[in-house]
């Protein structure tokens, strides 16, 4: 029986992580992630790296395009002061910039994952927190993120649980930029919905970030945050997004009243959460079109090619050709001077 049979059937099984049950793979129980359209049960580096378990490989294949671990990084927003992270590195040794991804409490999802994957594969290094496994992040996170969206006009990013979260990816970018390979002068955040705003207030605070991708982003409280921000944002939404308009008109205004350059990727008839892969919201159409706009927006922000070496402007027509010059020729050496034979006495 093949892995993708092996379906344990779960009461209510739930997209996303914190699902307990037997990974299809390493069958170990713990929590895995439950993907209904493929029909599999993983672990989360099972899932990360299911494309290379296939045992019909020959021998030789080529490495894979980037490997992924678990790592943990220090942090104060954590009760232990250190928290864990999904970390996705290109196997090529180049020096790369980095990528931090900014979840919700609702931990890894599928839309994150799959930005992780598209996002190593273009040759970005990725971190992704994993807030469902930190000590000190939990349900009153959730509740303070969407009570300030649905009843105070946007999610409060001075509350003391956001800044909890904000202080959490403070530290992971930072332990982003200390990655060996990573140039700690190339760095970007993406993150979507709720995760999109805690990106954005994350922004408003680093200075050095060189892109932000916004997905379908809730609004924020000040609702003129985007002002303090200084790094190109690129928004992604649908026209269908009730909560993600209003956040759009919010970084609009941002860009007419400072000097905020942002872009907008607008997708007809996409609604909130198209991107997410086991939601009756994606959008498969949509969702591709704003992944090949997220990421070529990543790399002509962080990896720019290199300048054209200046040309040699054509000669207008009708215009004399250049004379040739004739050829150069060796000047003959001078005869050495003789002297005169001594004549008679």
């Amino acid at each position: 029986m093949r892995d993708d049979d092996r379906m344990l059937d779960l009461p209510q099984p739930e997209f996303g992580s914190g699902v307990i049950g037997v990974c299809d793979i390493c069958g170990e129980r713990q929590a895995v992630i439950v993907l209904a359209k493929e029909r599999y049960q993983l672990c989360v580096i099972d899932f990360l790296n299911k494309t290379w378990l296939k045992t019909e490989k020959k021998p030789g294949a080529p490495m894979p395009l980037y490997r992924s671990d678990r790592v943990w990084f220090e942090t104060d927003a954590s009760t232990k002061g250190r928290a864990q992270a999904i970390v996705l590195s290109p196997t090529k040794t180049v020096r790369r910039p980095g990528v931090l991804i900014t979840p919700d409490v609702y931990g890894l999802t599928t839309t994150l994952l799959d930005a992780a994957i598209r996002f190593a594969r273009e040759g970005f290094e990725v971190v992704v927190p994993d807030v469902a496994k930190t000590d000190g992040i939990g349900a009153s996170h959730h509740v303070t993120l969407r009570s300030g969206a649905r009843f105070r006009g946007g999610v409060d990013v001075a509350a003391k649980r956001v800044a909890e979260l904000v202080a959490l990816y403070t530290d992971a970018l930072a332990y982003l930029r200390t990655r060996e390979m990573v140039d700690p002068a190339k760095s970007a955040l993406f993150g979507a919905s709720y995760g999109a705003s805690l990106a954005l207030a994350l922004a408003a605070r680093e200075t050095k970030v060189g892109a932000v991708v916004l997905a379908y982003p809730m609004p924020v409280r000040p609702a003129d945050l985007a002002t303090l921000v200084t790094a190109p944002v690129l928004y992604v939404g649908g026209a269908s997004d009730g909560p993600a308009t209003r956040a759009r008109a919010q970084l609009d205004a941002a860009r007419g009243a400072s000097a905020l350059r942002c872009w907008f990727l607008d997708l007809p008839g996409a609604r909130h959460d198209f991107l997410s892969r086991d939601l009756g919201a994606y959008d498969v159409g949509a969702a591709e079109r704003a992944w090949t706009g997220i990421v070529q927006f990543l790399k002509q922000q962080l990896m720019p090619p290199p300048p054209k070496l200046p040309q040699v402007p054509p000669r207008p027509a009708g215009f004399p050709p250049a004379p040739i010059p004739p050829p150069l020729q060796a000047a003959a050496a001078p005869a050495p001077a003789t002297r005169p034979a001594p004549g008679p006495a």
